[in-house]
């Protein structure tokens, strides 16, 4: 099976590499791009008009970021996750994060809560409409990274967005499978305020289980699909 790749305009020179990785991951995190799926480096090429040194090196730091592998003779593939993968990327996002959001939130300014509750609303606003679905993941990792961006630790950062780009077709996934926009909007309201009140605590605590309850609830949902 062979990836179809929309045919935008070819991509600016400003950076080849970075922007056709750019391109290609926003197509797995979307689901355009499906698990499963093997990326030909001559198809990527033609269509994003580069010559194939680009997509490859683009494909090279995909599977650093572990959105991708790269199996000899089948050449790049999406993987698919089984329920196992889905409970360990959840389980790490859950002993990462919370530490990221406790040294963040001492120094969150007024500005940060203003972003992240514009935020907020927007993810609220989408999660009624299922047509929307390839934005919730976006969303999420946008007003979780608000709340994490005063922790002035980079590569701590760095580290959590890649798990979080592994796990981002998945956030959709669980919000869908599961029906859990409501509590996922409740615990959001409450993380948001919490982090407003600097209730280091509190928010930590919660915030690990709103990422253990998902990872879980997601792994029961893809066990239950996968038996039909």
């Amino acid at each position: 099976m062979n990836a179809s790749v929309s045919t935008d305009l070819a991509i600016p020179r400003q950076s080849l590499t970075l922007a056709v990785a750019d391109k290609l991951r926003d197509q797995i995190i979307r689901g355009e791009i499906a698990e499963g799926v093997q990326l030909r480096q001559d198809a990527i090429a033609t269509q994003f008009r580069v010559s194939r040194i680009p997509v490859r090196e683009a494909l090279r730091q995909l599977e650093a970021e572990g959105l991708i592998t790269i199996v000899p003779n089948r050449g790049a593939i999406v993987p698919v996750l089984s329920p196992e993968d889905v409970e360990e990327l959840f389980t790490i996002r859950a002993l990462l994060e919370p530490e990221l959001l406790k040294l963040s939130i001492p120094h969150l300014t007024q500005g940060d809560f203003q972003q992240a509750e514009g935020v907020l609303k927007e993810f609220e606003t989408e999660l009624e409409m299922e047509e929307h679905m390839s934005k919730w993941g976006q969303l999420n990792w946008q007003f979780h990274s608000i709340l994490y961006s005063r922790a002035n630790r980079p590569r701590f950062l760095s580290i959590i967005r890649n798990v979080d780009n592994n796990g981002e077709r998945y956030t959709r996934l669980q919000l869908y499978l599961t029906h859990g926009a409501t509590r996922a909007n409740e615990e959001h309201r409450q993380l948001f305020d919490l982090c407003r009140n600097r209730d280091v605590t509190a928010a930590c605590k919660l915030l690990r289980q709103h990422i253990q309850h998902a990872g879980l609830s997601l792994k029961q949902a893809l066990v239950d699909r996968r038996k039909l």
